[in-house]
């Protein structure tokens, strides 16, 4: 298989690279992609929020897949501040790498795909009902609306042989979280977490489309 995965330079992305590359023809998109050296992989390197995907970023996937089987829509981005210090820009940072960027990169990949799987990958802060953390507002508030796009473009694309579901991770031990949470100890690894990830990515659309899978250990 063809597969794509965005923020492939470390935690969960490096280590599903890692398992997919053993097998697959894995093209790393990550904005540090020279940390990517795994053998197999094409690494390149670009930054979500600032590059130009259309005229910059796909040409060179298209250099190297005529055809893409997987996108994993990993790269997020990470703001911790009380929704009072949370700026506009705060908020348009947050919401350009993790929806409007995932919008476009699959907008520009979709025409490679004859039939294929979209995972995009989502948090456990952007499920209705779940526990909501403070200083979390526009990385939780943006995660809910890639799961409701995730929905709409399974809908949208169910007909064409695409599946479009999301993966809602909970705690994983992650460097974003140790950024952001330094003294918590997570219960899942980011190599858990990338197992999971992978045999979903390839086996998932079989059996599932338009579907949010919660993957965390708490409740709600």
């Amino acid at each position: 298989m063809n597969i794509i995965i965005t923020g492939a330079s470390r935690g969960i992305g490096y280590e599903t690279t890692k398992i997919l590359s053993k097998e697959h023809k894995v093209i790393a998109i990550a904005r540090s992609a020279e940390k990517n050296k795994l053998p197999g992989v094409i690494p390149i390197s670009f930054d979500f929020e600032k590059g130009n995907i259309k005229k910059d970023l796909f040409p060179q996937i298209h250099e190297h897949f005529k055809t893409v089987d997987v996108l994993i829509n990993n790269a997020a981005t990470f703001i911790k501040k009380s929704f009072g210090e949370t700026s506009q820009a705060d908020f348009e940072k947050i919401f350009r790498v993790n929806v409007f960027a995932i919008a476009e990169l699959t907008q520009a990949i979709l025409p490679l795909m004859k039939k294929g799987h979209v995972v995009n990958i989502a948090s456990m802060g952007g499920i209705q009902g779940s526990a909501k953390f403070p200083g979390l507002s526009a990385y939780s508030s943006s995660k809910g609306a890639l799961i409701t796009l995730t929905e709409c473009l399974a809908e949208e694309y169910k007909d064409k042989n695409i599946s479009f579901n999301a993966i809602a991770f909970g705690a994983v031990q992650t460097e974003m979280l140790s950024e952001a949470f330094p003294k918590f100890k997570a219960p899942i690894t980011a190599a858990e977490a990338a197992t999971f990830v992978s045999d979903f990515a390839i086996n998932g659309q079989k059996y599932f489309n338009g579907k949010i899978l919660q993957m965390a250990l708490s409740t709600p």
